[in-house]
């Protein structure tokens, strides 16, 4: 059986609160899971100490069985120093325009400097 260290949603509608749960990787989202190891709450301040809680023995526990923490479990993890904090996503490609968008830009940069130096001369 594959574990995963993964948040299940609760709360109401525009009210998100998760809990930080041990779940079968098979299992849906909020389904059913083996044990709360924690909790975190997206509305509070980042800086508050109640936006995420967690449980540190039961989720060294489980890590020690295999249980493998999802993307943002694992941010939350290397942040309490529980595990060693993962790289930063970083995707420079991202940013840059897509082909037609680039395509434009080109088609004005030509335009535009033909069209600069007449303003200049009237």
């Amino acid at each position: 059986m594959s574990l995963k260290i993964r948040l299940a949603r609760a709360g109401a509608k525009k009210r998100p609160y998760f809990r930080i749960v041990i779940a079968d990787t098979r299992s849906p989202r909020d389904g059913r899971f083996i044990e709360r190891v924690g909790t975190y709450n997206p509305l509070l301040r980042r800086d508050d100490p109640q936006r995420v809680r967690l449980i540190p023995e039961r989720i060294q526990y489980w890590l020690s069985n295999g249980a493998t923490p999802s993307d943002r479990v694992a941010r939350f993890l290397g942040a309490a120093s529980l595990i060693p904090p993962p790289a930063p996503r970083n995707n420079p490609q991202k940013a840059q325009p897509k082909a037609k968008a680039q395509e434009r830009r080109k088609a004005a940069e030509g335009a535009a400097p033909a069209a600069a130096p007449a303003e200049g001369q009237a």
